[in-house]
C-alpha cells in the first residue's frame, strides 16, 4: 500500500476503531464483535509498522480503551466524573495483546525464552469475559476499587465493589500462622490486586428476562450486563445484580514471592476469590493442551470466557521483559472463536408486549449452541430481518457471540430452498388487529390500542404485580384467571377484589385467597417511586421512575408537568417527556391514577426536602448544563436553602447557575436580561462556607440578607448580627 492509501486508511481505522472503543467501554453498547474489532486492530498495526510516521498519540494501538465516565468537575486537584471520583493507578493497568492463532503463541513463546535466555515456566489461566477491576487493600482490609479506565486513571467504584459478595472486606488470617515481630500479618502492609468483575451465566440471564419483560433494551452479554452494573449510581443495587469477582494479578512494593503462581495460592489462603482453573505449563505442547482442553470445557462453565491467558509465572522475568506503551511483554491472550451454529428457519412469531410493541421472533430447528439447546432467536424488527435478507426456510448462522443470548448473524444463501417464503412484518396487531404505527425515529412497530388489546392488557397488570413494582405475590396465570374471569381490566380493579372473587378461580382455596388479599393490602406501603414504575408508562423504567420521584416529589406534580419542565428533571428527554404528557393525557389513565388514589397507594415521596438554611430565601436560580452532582441533588440543595427553582431565565431570575456545557440559548437569555451567571465552584464554596459559620457562632435565622441593591447578593454584602461572615456570596 501507497503511503498517501496507508495515510487515509490509518485515519479510518482509528475512527472506527476509537467510536467502538467508546461504545464498548463507555456505553456498554459494542457495535462490533470482538473478532471483528481485532481484526481492523490488526490492520492498523501492520501500517503503522510499515509507516511508523503515521503513529498518532490517539491511535487505538498506542492506549487502551477507557471507560472513565465523562468529567465534568474538577477542583482542589481531584477530578470527578458525574458520578464517581477517579484516582490514578499506582501502577499502569494495561491491556492484553490479542490472538486467535495458535502460531502467534507460538512466537510470543520464542519470544519470551530468547528474552530471558534461562528455564522458567507458564502460568495458564481462563480469559474471563468481564470488567477490569483494581483493589487496593491495606492492613488486611479494602481500601480502594478502581476500573481501568484509561488505564493511568480509573473510577472510583469502592462503594459498589462493598455490595459484591464473593470480594472480601477483610482479609482472613490463615490457619497456623503465627504472627511475629518482623511478620505481624500474613500478607504485605498495602498491595494491589487485579481482576475481572464477570455477571454468571443465571444472573445474566434472570437480568435480561426482566429487562424484557419491562421492554428495556437486554444487555448484549455478561460483560456490558458486568460493566453496566458495576457503574450503578445507587451502590444498593448492585447486590442484587449478582456479580462475581475473580483476581488473577498481585501488585506491591517488595512482595515476599518469586512467581506469579505463589501469590494467587497465598491471595487465595488470605480469602481472596482466585480462580482454581489455571495450571504451570513448561512447554508450548502443555499450553496448547490446555487450550484445546478449555476450548471445549467452557461451555459448561457457569460464566462466559473468551479465551485463555498465557503468562511468565517468574516474577524477576516478567519485570526483566517489561512492558510496551499498551502491552506487558510476559503474557498473551489466546481468544477463542464464537461458537455458532447453522439450523433451519421454520417460522416467525409476532410477540405484541405490554407497551405495545411487536417483536419478531425466529422458531428455529433445536440445535446445540455453548452447551444449550437453542429453539428460539429474536430477530429485533422489521428493518433487521430486511437487512438478513431472511426467508422462511432458511439456514441461518445462529451464533452466542462473545456467549451472548442467541442470535442470528447471518442466512446462508447457497443452501436456500426453492420454497423459501419472503415474511412481511403485520401491519395489523396479530392480537388485536389494530393497524400498527411506527415513529421515523423508533425501530419497532407499535399497537396504538393499549386499553383494547388484550396482550397489552394482561402485560401491563403482569408488571403492575411484579416484584420490582407492587411486588404481590402473583403471576402470569393469576392474571390470565382474574382476566378470563372479567375481575380485572385495569389494575385499579386488583384493589376491588374480594374473597369471593377469588373462590370462584379455579385451584383457589380460603388459603390462598387470603394470601393473595394480604399481598394487595402490603403492597399500600410500597414506596411512591416504585408505584409510579408500577404505573407502566412507556419509556418510564425503574431507574427513570425514581429520577421522576426524586426530582417532583407527587404525582400530581408530574400530571402538571409542562414537556419543558419534565426536560428539567436529570436524564429525562424528549421522548420519554412526550410518552409522559400521552399517558396522563388519557381519560383512561387518570381514572386508574383516581381510583387508585381512592384505594391508598403512594403518590408522594417520603423524604420531603428539609431546610437546612434560608440563604437563598427570596431568590430564584435556573440551572443549565452538568454539575458533580446530578441536576436533581443541585435543585434540592437551592430548595433546602430557601431557594427556588425555575426552569426558563426571565425577568424575575436572581442567577443562571451555569455548570460544563450549559446550554447557550441560557446563557444568551441571561446576558440579554442583565442576569448573573454564576459558576457551581462560587456557588459550593458559599453554602459551604455559610454551614461552616453556622456551625459555629452564627445561626440561621441571624443571618441577614439585605433586598437592597447595595447589599444584595448581586455584589454587596451579608452582615449576622453575632458572627464575622461579611463578603460577596456569588
Amino acid at each position: 500500500m501507497e503511503k498517501t492509501q496507508a495515510n487515509i486508511r490509518a485515519k479510518e481505522l482509528r475512527d472506527i476503531l476509537n467510536e467502538a472503543n467508546r461504545r464498548y467501554y463507555v456505553e456498554n453498547d459494542p457495535v462490533m464483535s470482538d473478532y471483528d474489532f481485532d481484526m481492523l486492530l490488526k490492520e492498523l498495526e501492520a501500517i503503522e509498522a510499515q509507516y511508523p510516521e503515521l503513529i498518532t498519540e490517539d491511535s487505538p494501538t498506542q492506549k487502551v480503551g477507557s471507560d472513565i465516565s465523562p468529567k465534568v468537575f474538577m477542583a482542589a486537584g481531584k477530578t470527578k466524573s458525574k458520578e464517581f471520583e477517579q484516582h490514578p493507578h499506582k501502577y499502569p493497568m494495561l491491556s492484553l495483546g490479542n490472538t486467535y492463532d495458535i502460531s502467534e503463541v507460538e512466537a510470543f513463546a520464542e519470544r519470551a525464552a530468547k528474552g530471558i535466555g534461562n528455564a522458567f515456566t507458564y502460568s495458564c489461566e481462563l480469559k474471563f469475559d468481564g470488567t477490569a477491576i483494581c483493589l487496593t487493600y491495606k492492613g488486611g482490609k479494602l481500601f480502594r476499587a478502581l476500573t481501568r479506565g484509561d488505564g493511568t486513571i480509573g473510577d472510583d467504584v469502592t462503594e459498589n465493589v462493598r455490595h459484591i459478595s464473593n470480594i472480601p472486606q477483610k482479609l482472613t488470617t490463615p490457619a497456623g500462622f503465627i504472627p511475629t515481630k518482623d511478620n505481624p500479618q500474613p500478607w504485605p502492609e498495602e498491595f494491589e490486586i487485579r481482576g475481572e468483575i464477570y455477571m454468571p451465566w443465571a444472573a445474566f440471564d434472570r437480568l435480561n428476562e426482566e429487562r424484557e419483560k419491562d421492554e428495556e433494551q437486554p444487555f448484549a452479554n455478561p460483560r456490558n450486563a458486568a460493566s453496566g452494573s458495576l457503574k450503578l449510581i445507587d451502590s444498593s443495587q448492585v447486590a442484587n445484580r449478582g456479580l462475581e469477582c475473580t483476581l488473577y494479578h498481585m501488585l506491591g512494593e517488595d512482595l515476599p514471592f518469586t512467581t506469579h503462581e505463589e501469590a494467587l495460592d497465598n491471595a487465595s489462603k488470605w480469602g481472596l476469590p482466585v480462580s482454581d482453573k489455571r495450571r504451570i505449563c513448561k512447554s508450548i505442547e502443555e499450553i496448547e493442551e490446555f487450550i484445546t482442553y478449555w476450548d471445549t470445557e467452557r461451555k459448561t462453565l457457569p460464566f462466559a470466557t473468551d479465551g485463555i491467558v498465557i503468562k511468565v509465572n517468574e516474577l524477576p522475568y516478567q519485570e526483566e521483559l517489561g512492558y510496551t506503551a499498551k502491552f506487558p511483554r510476559w503474557a498473551v491472550a489466546y481468544k477463542f472463536k464464537a461458537e455458532q451454529a447453522l439450523t433451519r428457519l421454520v417460522s416467525i412469531d409476532y410477540q405484541v408486549g405490554r407497551t405495545g410493541a411487536v417483536t419478531p421472533v425466529a422458531n428455529l430447528e433445536p440445535v446445540q449452541l455453548s452447551g444449550t439447546i437453542v429453539k428460539r432467536a429474536s430477530l429485533h424488527n422489521a428493518d433487521q430481518m430486511q437487512l438478513l435478507d431472511i426467508h422462511v426456510g432458511d439456514y441461518v448462522y445462529v451464533e452466542k457471540g462473545g456467549e451472548i443470548i442467541p442470535k442470528i448473524t447471518g442466512v446462508e444463501l447457497s443452501m436456500r430452498p426453492s420454497d423459501a417464503v419472503l415474511p412481511h412484518f403485520p401491519e395489523t396487531c396479530p392480537d388485536c388487529g389494530t393497524h400498527l404505527i411506527k415513529d421515523e425515529e423508533e425501530a419497532k412497530a407499535f399497537c396504538p390500542n393499549q386499553t383494547g388489546c388484550p396482550t397489552q392488557i394482561k402485560g401491563k397488570l403482569v408488571h403492575f404485580l411484579s416484584r420490582k413494582a407492587m411486588n404481590v405475590i402473583a403471576g402470569d396465570a393469576t392474571v390470565d384467571q382474574l382476566y378470563n374471569k372479567g375481575y380485572v381490566w385495569s389494575v385499579a380493579d386488583f384493589y376491588d377484589l374480594e374473597k369471593e372473587h377469588l373462590l370462584t378461580l379455579e385451584g383457589w382455596k380460603e388459603r390462598s385467597a387470603e394470601r393473595f388479599l394480604k399481598s394487595l393490602k402490603d403492597s399500600l406501603k410500597t414506596p411512591f417511586e416504585k408505584v409510579l414504575y408500577a404505573l407502566g408508562i412507556r419509556h418510564v423504567g425503574e431507574t427513570t421512575a425514581k429520577t421522576l420521584a426524586a426530582h417532583f416529589k407527587t404525582l400530581d406534580a408530574i400530571m402538571k408537568a409542562s414537556r419543558e419542565e419534565l426536560l428539567q428533571a436529570d436524564d429525562i428527554g424528549e421522548v420519554i417527556a412526550d410518552s409522559i404528557i400521552e399517558y396522563f393525557a388519557d381519560d383512561a389513565n387518570r381514572d386508574t391514577i383516581d381510583r387508585l388514589k381512592a384505594a391508598g397507594l403512594k403518590f408522594e415521596s417520603e423524604a420531603a426536602a428539609e431546610k437546612e438554611s434560608e440563604i437563598l430565601k427570596g431568590m430564584t436560580i435556573v440551572i443549565s448544563g452538568n454539575f458533580s452532582i446530578s441536576r436533581d441533588e443541585m435543585k434540592a440543595l437551592i430548595t433546602a436553602n430557601g431557594g427556588k427553582n425555575s426552569g426558563s431565565v426571565s425577568g424575575k431570575t436572581t442567577y443562571l447557575l451555569a455548570g460544563e456545557k450549559a446550554g447557550p440559548e441560557k446563557l444568551k437569555k441571561a446576558e440579554s436580561l442583565g442576569v448573573r451567571v454564576i459558576s457551581e465552584k462560587e456557588f459550593m464554596e458559599e453554602i459551604l462556607r455559610f454551614a461552616q459559620n453556622d456551625s459555629g457562632e452564627a445561626q440561621n435565622d441571624k443571618v441577614k440578607v439585605q433586598n437592597d441593591e447595595s447589599t444584595s447578593l448581586q455584589g454587596g454584602e451579608a452582615t449576622g448580627e453575632t458572627d464575622e461572615f461579611t463578603g460577596t456570596l456569588f
